[in-house]
This record gives structure tokens, sequence and C-alpha cells, in this order.
């Protein structure tokens, strides 16, 4: 049985403003229905994927998917006047006997494979499947004239979410029924409940799962974004194997503990640092490294740039050849390194890798230069992954917890272990990072308890 995510994105946004639809909106890097698409793209129990849009922006919308590597959308399709009729729309252009269907709201972009799963598997057991949470505010009930009716019971409510589930069977009668019926819902579980068709499930929604709908929403849904913690699903490291990874910062630390463990996995790893005569704040130094790299291997796949430097202290009480020198390597270098680095990369579609910092979402006193180089990390990182995404290059930024490592030592001295993460586990899930498909991603590397 075939497991279908029907899109729906055929809203105009009337409430948001503006010439484009909410759902073709940019939030960190991508158009909120490309972060959509992706979530269920890369879930492994959806097995297709068809999309719902206005017929005015259908030419658009495909223009954006082929900027993209999506295999799973199978349609796309031109929606009705009302959320009902796209919906229907949806559902009737599957022509199986029997399937599961998941129907979101495009303007969903932080719904959790949690949340899928959870959904897909309780289709298992019941026939229709709702996503909610409880809600922490009073809900009244009032009249036209806005006077208050009814206060019900607040533990006895909980606020509607999607994606909604079912067994294909049953969202078709309740769209059938529908069509002859003159009572209008805005979702589909109102219209098998209309019906009596099936118990309905509830399953956990999450607050993070918000729907687009105010020109609000895109400042809390970019803040989101920023602090988004993306599962990271362990690759297989084997795929290494023969693949050419070059490493800046590779003479200790964390650049050291990845380029040790790429060679065990069997990759052609060249590293690179001042002590072998690159300094990152030189683009010249990193042209000819890449060059001779390239020259002997006639390919680079990945590129990695874990060089980084922190010096604690005040503004006003560090010399200005100080705070050049942290913003020169811990910034431009990676500047420097993406320009160098992009045509190979390019040529052989392939990864990069920056790291940036907990430190990147908030600054804290004596850290303003090396929280702001780590903020602007990221900021360069998701651009380049807009701009670059074209050219089949990946670009990622891993945002490790505090790490064991010569420079976290010379700045806090010594710590207890059990508080810091070694850096071969840092470099274990970079190497993961690096495998994987996504990119313009922030990869927060925690500890495990």
């Amino acid at each position: 049985m075939k497991t279908y995510a029907i899109l729906l994105a055929s809203g105009i946004g009337e409430r948001i403003g503006g010439d484009l639809p909410k759902q073709f909106l940019k939030i960190s890097g991508r158009t909120i229905l490309e972060h959509s698409i992706e979530v269920f793209e890369r879930n492994g129990s959806i097995d297709e994927i068809i999309i719902v849009v206005h017929g005015k922006f259908v030419d658009f919308c495909k223009k954006i998917l082929d900027q993209n590597d999506f295999k799973k959308i199978g349609k796309i399709l031109v929606g009705g006047e009302t959320r009902q009729m796209s919906s229907s729309i949806g559902v009737n252009s599957i022509a199986d006997g029997e399937a599961k269907v998941l129907i979101h709201d495009a303007v969903r972009p932080l719904i959790s494979d949690r949340i899928i799963n959870d959904c897909i598997a309780a289709l298992d057991k019941y026939d229709a499947v709702d996503v909610a949470i409880p809600t922490a505010d009073t809900i009244i009930g009032v009249s036209d004239a806005m006077i208050v009716e009814d206060v019900p019971l607040r533990h006895l409510l909980m606020r509607g979410q999607t994606p909604q589930a079912f067994k294909l069977d049953i969202i078709k009668r309740a769209h059938s029924l529908a069509a002859s019926s003159t009572v209008k819902f805005t979702d589909d579980c109102g219209l098998v409940k209309m019906f009596n068709l099936a118990k309905i499930h509830v399953a956990q929604g999450e607050e993070g799962n918000i729907k687009i709908t105010h020109p609000i929403d895109l400042f809390i849904a970019d803040k989101l974004f920023q602090i988004k913690h993306l599962s990271l699903p362990n690759a297989d490291l084997r795929q290494l194997a023969n693949k050419v990874l070059v490493i800046f910062g590779s003479s200790h630390g964390i650049g050291k503990a990845t380029f040790d463990l790429a060679r065990q996995y069997g990759a052609k790893t060249y590293g690179f640092s001042r002590g072998n005569g690159v300094n990152v704040q030189d683009i010249a130094s990193i042209q000819r490294v890449l060059q001779e790299v390239y020259s002997r291997e006639k390919c680079i796949n990945f590129v990695i740039n874990s060089t980084g430097i922190l010096k604690l202290g005040n503004l006003n009480d560090k010399p200005m050849a100080e705070i050049r020198d942290e913003v020169e390597t811990n910034y431009f270098g990676c500047i420097n390194i993406a320009r160098a680095s992009h045509d190979y990369l390019k040529q052989s579609k392939g990864a990069l890798l920056f790291f940036t910092s907990s430190s990147h979402t908030r600054g804290r006193a004596s850290y303003a230069i090396y929280s702001s180089t780590k903020a602007a990390i990221v900021n360069l990182g998701q651009a380049l992954a807009e701009e670059w995404i074209s050219d089949g290059i990946r670009i990622n930024m891993v945002n490790p917890a505090r790490t064991a490592t010569p420079m976290r030592l010379s700045n806090f001295g010594e710590e207890p272990s059990s508080t810091l993460l070694s850096p071969q586990f840092v470099a274990e899930k970079s190497l993961h990072t690096l495998l994987q498909d996504y990119t313009g991603q922030v990869i927060d590397i925690c500890r495990v308890n």
C-alpha cells in the first residue's frame, strides 16, 4: 500500500499581502513550499508527493521545483476555488484501490518527521487521523455581535494542525458526499466527522508546526528555522571510500579528528593549516593547494573548513590587529574557501561544510567578534546554499556543543570531560552531515545522554 502526501499550495495569501502567495515567500534561503516538500521528500515512509497549486502560479511553481532534485513529486495539479475543492482534486487524482493519504498545508514548513510517522502508523489502526495540540488560551464562543455566548472547558479543547491522514476510500467518500452538500469545512477531518464516516484519532502535534498566515508568522518561522534542530540520520561512512576530501584547519581539534576518521573509511584526505603553509586569510594559498589536489586526483568531492580563532575580551580592550585576525580567519576564511572551491565542487556535485557556534544566535559579552563571525558564517552558508543549488553543490553548517579542543582549553582552562564533546564524536557527526543531500542547514551536534 502506497503512502501519498498531498501538499495544498493553492492559496493566494490575501492575509499576508504582497505579490506572491505566502507559500512562495522565502524563509532561511528557500521558499516555504520547498521547505515543506523537503520534509516529505526525506521521509522514508512517503512514496509520492502531490502538489495542488493555484492555476496562476503553476509555471512559477514548476520553475522553483526545477531548481531542486525532488524525486517523489508525482503530480502538480491546479487547485479549486476553496481549500475543500483543492483537497478533493488532490485526493481524487489518486487512482489506487487503497492507499494512505496525508493532506498537509504547504504553509506549515516546520512539520516534523515525528508527526508524519505518527500519522502513518496510526492509519494501521484508524481510518482517519487529525493532528492537534492542547490550547494554552481560553477559547470563547461569541455571537455575531461579539458577545460571549460560551466558555468551553479548556482541557477539552485542542488546536488543530496538519497533516491530516486518511485511508483513501474514507477521504474519497467524504469528498463525494461533500460535493452534494451545502455545508463547507476548512479541513478534511471536518468532512469525515460531518458524515460520520470514521472515528478520528488525534495524533500529538507540536508548537513549532505553525501555519504561516500573517506577516508576523514569517518572522516567527524564520527564528524557528534558526534554532531548528535537524534530525541527523546516520550515513554509511564507507561511502567516503576513494572520495577526495580537503580539510582546512586539520592540524588539531575537530579538523584533525575529521581528517583521521575520514582516512579510516578510505577517503583520499588532504589537510592544510598554517603549519603547512596555508593561511585561509590568503585566497591565493587556498587556490594553490586546491589546484594541486585536483591535478593529482582529477576531482574534489568535499571541502571542510574547521579553522577558527576565539580570543575572549571586551571590544574596547582588544587591539585592532587581533580583531582583524579573528574576523579574517573566521569569516573571510570561509569566503575565500567558498570562492576557491566552487568550481571543483560544481564539477563533482560535491559538498562544503563550515563550522559555526551556539553563540551565532545571540552575541555575548567577551564574545563580540567571535559570535558575530559565527552568525555571519550561518548567513553566508544559507545564502550560498540558495545561490549554488542549481550548481548541485550542498553547503551546511555544523554547530557543535562545547567540545574539548585546544582552542577551548586555551580560553577556559581545564573543564570536566563529562561536560564536553570529544573531537572524535563531532568529527563522526560532521562526516555524516557531509554525506546527506540537504543544503543550507545548521546541524546541531549535542551530547547524547
